[in-house]
């Protein structure tokens, strides 16, 4: 799926907003964290001033020149709303994997990943090629990333889940929402009691709780004093080597072993549907 949106990069830069242009990064859940990945991955390139939000929190009255959003299902009734609340002249494009959907059609320009859907209720598929092609878009080349990938595919697990009961991520710049992501996954396909930080936020009152139970696992550097510290309390840290998209890839492979040794379906977890739509 990678290899595929580096592939459609050429053709979705011309529908994405130009270099220079102030972007808001709109999406929910997954696609939020998506979007704060995004958004630093897009100032950090020099392209132009980028925030992110979760529509619901999207400042009132604060102007845009283009509003990106990112739904894998194209109906979350709150990208819905926030499309239509955008005022006249913005520019729209919705980032999806359902053509016609009623966030498609609501948007000015579409990009969509097809291929990339997934019957699952959690995301993992979509939300790294989105992130993936975002990525290409930006200029980067995804090849080492793609290479790690295969590498977090077949090797070992970096811990045993079942030995756990307290999972930390720690991120910085753009892998902060990819920390909160992995936090997420945990959450939603194992029931895990799982956190997120900037990683230097760590010591700032979090790390009072890790121990012996605890894995604190990085994404993308952090400064090993930190780790150093962080595995003085006892806890076990795992340094993320991978690419920080492809280190993901590894959580996943986590939290659906620790799913299946506490007997859960991580594709389908209580109280979640796919979209998440509202009646009214």
């Amino acid at each position: 799926m990678w290899r595929v949106a580096a592939a459609m990069a050429g053709q979705a830069r011309d529908v994405l907003p130009a270099a220079g242009k102030r972007v808001a990064v709109v999406g929910c859940g997954t696609s939020w964290f998506m979007a704060q990945s995004v958004a630093a991955l897009r100032e950090g390139a020099g392209l132009g001033e980028t925030d992110a939000f979760t529509p619901t929190e999207m400042p009132a009255g604060r102007r845009y020149d283009a509003v990106v959003v990112i739904s894998r299902s194209g109906t979350t009734t709150e990208i819905v709303r926030a499309l239509g609340a955008i005022p006249e002249g913005t520019l729209t494009v919705a980032v999806s994997a359902v053509p016609g959907s009623p966030v498609v059609e609501a948007a000015g320009r579409s990009v969509l990943l097809e291929s990339a859907d997934e019957r699952s209720v959690v995301q993992t598929r979509f939300a790294t090629t989105a992130l993936a092609l975002f990525r290409s878009c930006f200029g980067e080349d995804l090849g080492p990333a793609i290479a790690d990938a295969e590498r977090a595919l077949a090797a070992p697990l970096p811990c045993d889940p079942v030995a756990f009961e307290h999972f930390v991520f720690l991120g910085h710049n753009w892998t902060m929402g990819l920390a909160s992501e992995a936090a997420l996954k945990l959450r939603e396909a194992c029931q895990a009691w799982t956190e997120a930080y900037p990683a230097m936020e760590y010591r700032h009152g979090p790390i009072s709780v890790a121990e012996a139970h605890s894995v604190v696992w990085s994404l993308g550097y952090v400064e090993p004093a930190l780790l150093d510290q962080i595995a003085q309390t006892g806890a076990t840290v795992i340094a993320g080597e991978l690419d920080p998209m492809a280190e993901l890839v590894r959580v996943h492979r986590v939290a659906a072993a620790l799913a299946a040794a506490k007997g859960l379906d991580p594709d389908r977890p209580r109280h979640l549907t796919r979209a998440v739509e509202l009646s009214s």
